[in-house]
């Protein structure tokens, strides 16, 4: 198995237990040592979209989604021991769901949005 930061280690988990919050902390925390990392950078705008979603900021979500996608493109199919053609499916599904005609709700109406796909992210090496 390759060797990657512990930031990284646990960025798999909180995004499993569903912590996006902390994804971002964490991957912010590597990319701020490596700001040319769009790897980081995409997985964090991913996170983030997450985490706007759940909190009614369909539009945030909307964008920050788009720059995810944007950023891992050129790191596909795999990097750093993630599977992206996965991701890019997950990425894709989301976009495709979020509604197009809503900017932000409510956080007490955010149950009456569309769910997102549920992405488990794992290290293949």
């Amino acid at each position: 198995m390759g060797e990657y930061p512990l930031e990284y280690y646990n960025f798999f988990v909180k995004f499993n237990e569903g912590d996006y919050y902390t994804c971002h902390d964490l991957l912010e925390e590597m990319w701020m040592t490596d700001k040319g990392n769009l790897f980081l950078k995409g997985l964090l705008q991913m996170s983030v979209a997450i985490y706007h979603y759940e909190y009614g900021n369909v539009k945030g979500a909307r964008l920050m989604m788009k720059a995810a996608h944007d950023y891992l493109q050129s790191y596909r199919p795999e990097h750093w021991g993630l599977d992206l053609e996965h991701v890019y499916s997950f990425i894709e599904k989301c976009l495709i769901i979020f509604p197009g005609d809503i900017d932000r709700i409510p956080f007490e109406e955010v149950d009456t949005l569309p769910q997102l796909p549920k992405l488990i992210l794992y290290l293949s090496d």
